[in-house]
């Protein structure tokens, strides 16, 4: 788990720094509040987390932060159009039911949205499917076929071609491969083949 532990770490940071100083942020499935800890003591930043985990939810309130428990498959009803200047899902799209009604509801929420997810694009994982001919397993995907929280597994190309589709805008994307933000400037087709991660902003 220290692969994902460190993948996780840097999301954090890539995702602090492309929040301004002062922004109002929702952070959905904010598991035990570090993201949300690191936004508020690094760039003051103010807003809450939701997660569906009691535990977690106890953890996070024990930081100092504002966070209540609820299930994001069922939307943000709660909240009002463009309440917060970022609604954040790191590393929990592929976990969703509904990942369409999901993003769709942040970027109602949201002036802008961070999304990041495992790239089930990624060469490894096609390799180890053709070869072995079963679902892939690996540090960034642990788990088995029958236990895993990730039941919407999808590529950079899947997500490109959705937000494509629904006119949704693509402000920045960043790529990442063993642990590190890939600099190199791979076209569309490359970056979905060669990198683990992707992280989005995205807007309407």
């Amino acid at each position: 788990m220290d692969k994902i532990q460190d993948s996780l770490h840097l999301n954090y940071s890539v995702i602090t720094e492309n929040i301004e100083q002062g922004a109002k942020v929702l952070d959905l499935g904010c598991g035990s509040g570090e993201l949300l800890k690191m936004l508020v003591d690094k760039k003051h930043c103010t807003g809450c987390g939701i997660d569906i985990n009691q535990n977690n939810v106890i953890e996070s309130i024990q930081k100092g932060l504002s966070v209540v428990q609820g299930d994001i498959d069922e939307g943000l009803k709660e909240f009002l159009d463009d309440e917060y200047d970022y609604v954040i899902l790191n590393q929990t799209l592929q976990s969703t039911e509904k990942p369409d009604y999901v993003i769709e509801e942040m970027l109602r929420v949201g002036k802008k949205v961070v999304v990041s997810f495992p790239n089930f694009g990624y060469w490894r994982v096609r390799f180890y499917l053709f070869f072995k001919g079963r679902m892939p397993k690996s540090k960034m995907l642990p788990f088995s076929w029958y236990d895993t929280p990730n039941i919407h597994l999808l590529t950079i190309e899947d997500f490109s071609d959705f937000c494509k589709e629904r006119n949704i805008k693509i402000k920045k994307s960043v790529y990442i491969k063993r642990g590190q933000i890939s600099k190199n400037p791979f076209n569309r087709i490359l970056t979905n083949f060669l990198c683990e991660e992707a992280l989005f902003i995205i807007e309407r």
